[in-house]
């Protein structure tokens, strides 16, 4: 009887509380419905072929190949800038007879064995129509001449193909594509430290006893950032470190740029858990949170691609700082861009951590009491 008791009690102040079972049973289904969308998405893999010196017929026969389109340039410097500014993904350059040269972006592993297998397919059918054109030729030939053709139509069928990578190798795979954004994904979680952190002093008593001296909103709020920050900044250091040497992934831009993205990432998401923990009248309560902030921060930062999803999921995915740290961190590590193409994402970052701070300065007043 005791037993049913205390479940009664604890069932009711369960009920009681509207914020925790909407938590329990509201927020699954929402993130079970956000992951329906991301995976049934169409997410077909699309690339631009840039070719130079290839023949007509080759280059026909690459763009017919299904979600392959092709781009001629009339040099091969010219089709290598346009990959070195990523507006192809890959360039066809044929340097000599049965000769040609591959070379990948390599930022999407998909994209880049599809390239392959459309030039293989493509070559494959301009060779059996060469073939067919030829065997055509030889019909009106005398013998003798007919088999001097031939066997010139046969020793020139090898063709060598020599292929090169603007990132990574050979073995480069889907985990490099998205681990910039799992980086973000480990870092943001430091928004539980300072929640919780400031959840336990207002529970404890101490923030109203720190409220009701002169110190100022400011100062307090300046005071968990710093403080928090800190060890966000050493989690950062070795999230980073792991990924370098222990994972062994290539960064093709500069590591202190990738440094600051994930240390901004890491300031907003504590000024972002600091301003979550008012709504929060609990541990448990901030802990159930994490479902709502978190998984939506990873499902519309660039794991499934955003092109391939509902506008308004484009546009949610606009208002989340781990979309821009991801981009920042996507154009540093892949592409090997500076500052001056990631200033924009890193300004975002900056806003971010400005609005969230100033909320936490006006949140503060109601706990204010003198």
């Amino acid at each position: 009887m005791r037993s049913l008791a205390i479940t009664k009690r604890i069932l009711t102040e369960l009920l009681r509380d509207k914020r925790t079972l909407a938590l329990l049973f509201i927020a699954p289904i929402l993130i079970m419905w956000l992951l329906s969308i991301m995976f049934s998405a169409t997410t077909d893999t699309h690339v631009t072929i840039g070719t130079a010196n290839v023949s007509s017929t080759l280059v026909k026969q690459i763009d017919d190949v299904k979600h392959v389109s092709v781009k001629t340039y009339a040099s091969a410097d010219q089709a290598n800038q346009a990959l070195k500014d990523y507006r192809i993904d890959a360039t066809v350059v044929k340097t000599s007879a049965n000769h040609y040269h591959l070379t990948f972006a390599n930022i999407d592993s998909a994209k880049t064995a599809l390239t392959r297998q459309a030039f293989q397919v493509a070559l494959q059918k301009s060779k059996a129509h060469q073939l067919a054109a030829t065997m055509q030729q030889l019909v009106a030939m005398l013998p003798t001449t007919a088999q001097a053709q031939f066997n010139q139509g046969t020793s020139s069928a090898t063709t060598h193909i020599k292929s090169t990578y603007r990132y990574g190798d050979s073995s480069t795979g889907y985990f490099t594509k998205i681990l910039p954004i799992f980086m973000g994904f480990f870092v943001f979680f430091v928004f539980l430290i300072s929640g919780i952190g400031l959840l336990r002093e207002r529970s404890s008593g101490t923030l109203d006893r720190l409220l009701a001296t002169p110190v100022r909103r400011g100062e307090i709020v300046t005071g968990y950032m710093v403080s928090y920050g800190v060890v966000a900044i050493v989690q950062t250091l070795l999230i980073v470190i792991t990924t370098v040497w222990l994972l062994k992934v290539q960064i093709v831009g500069d590591l202190a740029l990738v440094f600051l993205i994930n240390i901004l990432l890491a300031l907003a998401a504590l000024a972002m858990g600091i301003f979550i923990s008012t709504f929060a009248s609990s541990e448990f309560q901030m802990m159930q949170f994490v479902p709502i902030v978190v998984m939506p921060q990873v499902f519309f930062s660039g794991i499934v691609p955003l092109d391939a999803l509902p506008n308004w999921i484009q546009v949610i995915s606009k208002i989340l700082p781990l979309t821009y740290a991801g981009n920042a961190m996507n154009d540093v590590i892949m592409k090997g861009q500076g500052v001056e193409t990631i200033a924009g994402d890193l300004g975002v970052l900056v806003l971010f951590i400005v609005f969230f701070v100033v909320l936490n300065m006006v949140g503060l007043k109601r706990y204010r009491k003198v």
